[in-house]
């Protein structure tokens, strides 16, 4: 019974938080016989950690793209605070919803449209004035690699500062208020992200 159980689980959650196959329809991802599988299990060794991802996305909604952009001519990026998710849809059908960290707070947060203005394949991380004024232990300069904050990739944002749309070096962080003011996903999600987007995809963050 807790195997049976714990597969209609994983079905549940992999149908609408990782493999959205597309915009053929409306009816729900999990509705077109998407691969069975824990899609966290690879990026959350913490047995803790995963069950409390897999229940808040397991219950949330598939998005239509209408709803927020007038096009995909560029493919668009919905960022939802409340939610903690990614929404991305491509051009050419591909529709995917990824966890994200969020910011910590209000204060920290942007919402409104903007696009995607640099790419950063290898990102360097150096803290704003801010960053440091809260935390000034911090240091001040961050080569790529492992222990980078922006993880393997990096999205830069037409807001003014430095937002961003990143990885990140601490996978505790994804499904929380942890984030000064960027969304930070997986790195193996970033690199699906990075790939697909290009300068000038628009993005919404609500």
């Amino acid at each position: 019974m807790g195997q049976n159980s714990d597969r209609i689980d994983r079905r549940r959650f992999c149908g609408i938080a990782v493999a959205a196959a597309g915009m053929l329809s409306s009816t729900p991802a999990f509705a077109r016989g998407i691969e069975e599988r824990d899609p966290l299990r690879d990026f959350v060794p913490d047995s803790e950690d995963r069950p409390r991802l897999r229940r808040r996305i397991s219950g949330l909604d598939t998005r239509q793209w209408q709803d927020y952009f007038s096009d995909l001519s560029m493919d668009a990026i919905l960022c939802d605070m409340n939610d903690r998710v990614l929404h991305y849809w491509g051009a050419d059908g591909f529709y995917r919803i990824y966890p994200t960290s969020v910011p910590m707070t209000g204060d920290l947060t942007r919402r409104g449209r903007t696009t995607i203005t640099l790419k950063r394949p290898d990102p360097e991380w150096r803290p704003t004035e801010n960053m440091l004024a809260r935390n000034p232990d911090l240091p001040r300069y961050v080569g790529p690699g492992p222990d980078n904050p922006l993880g393997v990739r990096a999205l830069n944002l037409g807001f003014p500062g430095a937002y961003r749309i990143h990885g990140t070096n601490d996978i505790r962080k994804i499904g929380r208020q942890s984030s000064n003011g960027c969304i930070g996903l997986f790195n193996e999600h970033i690199i699906e992200v990075y790939d697909r987007a290009q300068v000038g995809t628009q993005v919404l963050l609500i």
